[in-house]
């Protein structure tokens, strides 16, 4: 699938988050404080920052799709991994704010028991995200883009705060009020945990970091590539929703440049077809005789 196309499937992945998001934001906070749910209104709080962080994933793939220019040779690409980490620190603020706010209504004991219909928006909330996490995850997967895949945890997170705001609502019905500003503090706490991972991630691309683990497949599939004698240097990293890997192989010094490029189309296939990566920018070296010696020896 080419890049650009699979931009503009993930821009549909976000508006779909982006208008789920506002319909559920705006029920959960009418419905939590007329029916005086604390979790329900933080859950709604929530999504109402969801919005931002959803729109800034969608102006980051919009500008993904920019072409290359001067002063951007690679693309725009990046911006993507850029909004997902605006998207993380949206999301830690309105964490810690929930937290805040949870715990100074649990300390000053000013909690009411909500009503019933509070507990069963919450549950209807939380299967709608559950969907969206679905087709969001599955979408970012195919497509391999990291702001969706942020975008998609987002959404199971979402999901699971609205029930847990649901297992609280019913317990302050069952006569333990204080259980409904506890769901809301657990509802800051999936916040900032869900905020730190796609942090982590983000930076982990944006400083040009990639998993050692996968770049060891990386290797071994080269290393076995017919005409390949040694891998000397491999490197990889992530540019959106693109991984580049420069690797330099050596070969038989008896070779010449179009055997040589020959081996380089092989790993370029076998790279796509068994890892899905499409830019590898491959260096040619002779095999050093001492390396060549020593493996005669052996």
């Amino acid at each position: 699938m080419e890049a650009y196309e699979k931009i503009k499937q993930g821009e549909r992945g976000a508006m779909l988050s982006i208008g789920v998001y506002i319909a559920l934001a705006c029920m959960k906070l009418i419905i939590g404080y007329a029916y005086h749910s604390e979790a329900l209104s933080a859950d709604g709080l929530n999504n109402s920052t969801d919005i931002v962080a959803s729109l800034a994933v969608l102006i980051g793939l919009r500008i993904s799709r920019k072409p290359p220019d001067r002063d951007h040779r690679y693309g725009h690409f990046r911006a993507e991994t850029v909004a997902a980490l605006i998207a993380s620190f949206i999301m830690v603020v309105v964490g810690l704010q929930v937290l805040y706010q949870a715990v100074a209504n649990f300390v000053r004991g000013s909690y009411e028991e909500p009503e019933l219909i509070t507990a069963w928006t919450a549950l209807f909330c939380s299967i709608i995200m559950f969907v969206v996490y679905y087709y969001n995850s599955r979408l970012a997967k195919r497509i391999g883009s990291n702001a969706m895949m942020a975008t998609a945890q987002d959404n199971r997170s979402d999901a699971l705060v609205s029930l847990g705001a649901f297992v609280g609502i019913i317990g302050a019905k069952l006569g333990l009020a204080w259980l409904d500003p506890v769901a809301a503090f657990a509802v800051g706490l999936i916040i900032c945990k869900t905020a730190i991972d796609i942090f982590r991630d983000a930076t982990l691309a944006l400083t040009d970091g990639f998993d050692d683990k996968t770049l060891k497949q990386f290797r071994s599939t080269i290393e076995n590539t017919p005409g390949v004698c040694r891998v000397t240097d491999l490197k990889a990293r992530i540019h959106g929703n693109n991984v580049l890997l420069d690797v330099t192989v050596e070969v038989a010094p008896s070779l010449n440049v179009a055997e040589s490029h020959e081996i380089t189309e092989q790993i370029e296939k076998r790279m796509i077809e068994e890892h899905q990566v499409e830019h590898v920018f491959i260096h040619i070296e002779p095999e050093e005789e001492g390396a060549n010696q020593a493996n005669g020896g052996a």
